[in-house]
C-alpha cells in the first residue's frame, strides 16, 4: 500500500504563545512494498511524522494518502479504524498492556483490527523474535529488550499493509537487533507491506531499500 504526503504542515504553540513549525513537507512518498529508513537528529520531527501518518496526530493542512485514502479528511473514528485495519505501529514506548501476557498483547493487536485472533500466528511471531519461552510472561516480567520484541510481534500480527516503526531495535542488543530487523523485513516482503522505519543505527538503515534524511524533505527541520 503506497504512502503519499503533499504540502503537510504541523505546528505547535510554545509556552510564550508563538507557533513552532515541526513539519513542513512539500512531498514525500513510499511505494507499495518499499522499505524506507528515516534518519535525522533528535527533535527533527521523526516521531511527529509517524504519528501524523498513523492518524494519531492531526496535521494543520495538507494530504496524507494511504493507499489513496486521504486520512486528513477522515473523522477520528474512521482514522482509528483505518489504523487498526491497515497500519502496524511499533511505538518507541512499546505501549504494551501491563495486565496481559506477551501472547495476549499480540492477540489484542489482532482484535483491534476486527479480525479473529490467530493464536498460532501470534505464537509464531513471538517465537521468531526469540520469545517462545516468554509467551505467558507479563511486561513487568520481561526485560526492556524483550518488551520491544513483543511490540514488534504485535505490530506485525494483524498483517498490516503499512508498517511504521519508531526505533524498533533501540533497546535490544546487537544479536537481537538483527533478529528483529530480519523479521520486520521478511514479513513486509512476504505481504508487500510498505515500511517506514525510524532509526539512529546506521547498520540498520543501510539494509533497507532507501535511506531518507528527514531534514532533506522537511523544511521545518532544515531551518533549525
Amino acid at each position: 500500500m503506497s504512502l503519499e504526503l503533499r504540502q503537510v504542515l504541523k505546528a505547535y504553540r510554545t509556552p510564550d504563545g508563538a507557533a513552532m513549525t515541526v513539519l513542513d513537507i512539500p512531498e514525500f512518498t513510499v511505494a507499495t512494498g518499499e522499505q524506507v529508513a528515516l534518519i535525522g537528529p533528535s527533535g527533527s520531527g521523526k516521531s511527529t511524522l509517524l504519528n501524523a501518518i498513523a492518524g494519531i496526530t492531526r496535521v494543520d493542512s495538507g494530504e496524507i494518502r494511504i493507499g489513496g485514502t486521504d486520512i486528513c479528511r477522515l473523522s477520528e473514528v474512521a482514522r482509528d479504524r483505518l489504523r487498526a485495519e491497515r497500519i502496524g505501529f511499533v511505538y518507541q514506548s512499546f505501549n504494551l498492556l501491563p495486565a496481559f501476557t506477551a501472547l495476549e498483547n499480540v492477540l489484542l493487536g489482532m482484535s483491534f483490527g476486527g479480525k479473529a485472533s490467530d493464536r498460532g500466528r501470534a505464537t509464531v511471531l513471538l517465537e521468531r523474535v526469540g520469545l517462545g519461552q516468554r509467551l505467558h510472561h507479563k511486561p513487568t516480567q520481561l526485560s526492556v529488550g524483550e518488551q520491544q520484541r513483543v511490540a514488534v510481534a504485535r505490530a506485525l500480527a494483524n498483517q498490516p499493509k503499512l508498517l511504521l516503526a519508531d526505533e524498533p531495535t533501540a533497546s535490544v542488543d546487537r544479536a537481537n537487533q538483527q533478529t528483529i530487523l530480519d523479521l520486520i523485513r521478511e514479513t513486509c516482503r512476504e505481504g508487500s507491506v510498505s515500511l517506514l522505519l525510524v532509526t539512529h543505527a546506521g547498520e540498520v538503515a543501510e539494509q533497507l531499500d532507501r535511506v531518507e534524511q528527514l531534514t532533506n524533505f522537511n523544511r521545518a527541520g532544515a531551518a533549525k
